[in-house]
């Protein structure tokens, strides 16, 4: 009996999470059609169509100005940004002496609010994000790569070492003479018997480490020690605090996630081609970061430095495009070019973004997400990077490589078992593409009963 009341709550569960959903989409097209209501109300229908004329005339100036700014040199680039500074404030200026601030304010706020609301309607179930656990086997002989520089530090300043020792572990820190090799520093621990690998470091050295874990079936444990620490925040670990990432020892469960390989070598994060691996790639960048990107990016995107790239995407052919970024599973696609946070990591794909802005015209297209040359976003197994020359800078978890052309990206499948402490922040979902046609299905359509 008591069986048959579980089962029967299941749809109506369901119900509910659909009739919430519906009226959350309900709600997003009342508060758009008030953004849209107020300033003709308020305002009147050609004072209306000036703050739209005028807005939106901002925008595109501002963007214009900008990428000149970025792609130009001398005299076009330094008249660009005032341009791009000023445009704004005199936007504000004109909607002032108008007496129509008020009124500009009120319906971008009710806007704002649609959009969320449109989100929380159009945002999946916690379980399409959910990577499934599975109870993780106790371990003997735990072996933690440290690395004392990476993260400004942090391994000390967190006393990981220590921490890490009183829970079993064998802790190998990378510092003192020598040039240590991170893979070798892995395949010993596991000759001495290492039953579980773990890294204190950067995304590069996570990867590495990973693939001797997944070689040899070991589990791999990822300490938040580096400096941004994506593939810590898209496992759902705390970035705050590594330390807590030792909880895993005592008290953790194991999920399988994927790992990216580019030709051979893993990558758990991105391997970016193009505009932000030829800059990385400059000596100077050290030193002087902002000064190197504003020298080079006028020649790399004019087409006048770095080799052009034809990039393969499962059967699309992509030529000539100024940045290709391929991940370890696709990134939301909540923003401009699909850089958000990854919801799950053992989706078995590939994602592939392509940026061509060669004139203002495609970057202002870029903004309205309609310029299908300038942005492409796929999902694919495998994605191949080809160019006129023998090797190919490559941006691999944040690593400037040269590897050999044509570059190959694939994906290994379920490759990796990570162990997490079971009491972890979690995943927060990347915010859905807003979709208004998909939104007015849920708005209105009802199925059957």
């Amino acid at each position: 009996m008591m069986a048959s009341d579980d089962r029967s709550a299941v749809p109506v569960a369901a119900h509910t999470a659909t009739g919430a959903r519906r009226w959350w989409a309900r709600a997003a097209f009342a508060l758009a059609i008030l953004a849209a209501v107020v300033p003709l109300v308020f305002a009147g229908l050609l004072s209306t169509v000036g703050l739209l004329l005028v807005g939106v005339g901002g925008v595109v100036v501002t963007v214009a100005a900008l990428y000149w700014f970025l792609a130009s040199r001398g005299v076009v680039r330094w008249v660009s940004l005032p341009i791009a500074v000023l445009t704004p404030i005199v936007v504000l200026i004109l909607f002032i002496r108008a007496d129509l601030l008020a009124v500009v304010v009120a319906s971008v706020v009710l806007m704002f609010l649609s959009v969320l609301c449109a989100r929380a309607a159009l945002r999946g179930r916690p379980s399409d994000t959910a990577v499934r656990e599975v109870p993780a086997p106790p371990v003997r002989h735990p072996v933690l790569i440290m690395n004392p520089h990476s993260g400004g530090g942090k391994v000390a300043k967190f006393d990981l070492q220590r921490k890490a020792e009183e829970l079993g572990a064998e802790v190998v820190l990378l510092e003192g003479p020598g040039t240590f090799d991170v893979t070798d520093e892995a395949r010993q621990a596991v000759q001495r018997g290492a039953d579980l690998l773990g890294v204190a470091g950067g995304d590069g050295t996570q990867a590495l480490v990973a693939a001797v874990a997944a070689e040899n079936d070991l589990p791999f444990l990822v300490i938040s020690a580096g400096t941004r620490n994506h593939f810590a925040m898209d496992l759902g670990l705390d970035r705050t605090d590594p330390s807590r990432c030792l909880d895993a020892l005592r008290d953790g469960v194991e999920v399988t996630v994927d790992l990216g390989r580019i030709n051979g070598r893993p990558f758990v994060n991105n391997a970016s081609f193009g505009v932000y691996a030829e800059v990385v790639r400059s000596p100077a960048y050290r030193d002087d970061k902002a000064g190197t990107v504003l020298q080079m990016l006028p020649d790399l995107l004019a087409g006048r430095a770095g080799a052009p790239l034809v990039t393969q995407i499962g059967d699309i052919t992509v030529r000539n495009p100024q940045a290709v970024l391929v991940s370890n599973n696709p990134y939301g696609t909540s923003d401009l070019a699909g850089l958000n946070r990854r919801d799950r990591l053992d989706r078995g794909v590939l994602g592939a973004v392509t940026v061509s802005v060669a004139s203002a015209r495609q970057a202002i297209g870029l903004l309205r997400r309609a310029n299908v040359r300038g942005l492409t976003q796929h999902t694919t197994t495998e994605v191949i990077v080809d160019s006129d020359t023998p090797q190919t800078p490559v941006g691999v978890d944040g690593e400037s490589l040269l590897l050999p052309t044509p570059v190959r990206c694939t994906i290994d499948a379920g490759a990796l078992r990570v162990r997490v402490p079971r009491d972890r922040p979690g995943v927060r979902p990347a915010a859905p593409t807003v979709d208004w046609v998909r939104l007015r299905e849920l708005a209105w359509h009802r199925q059957a009963g």
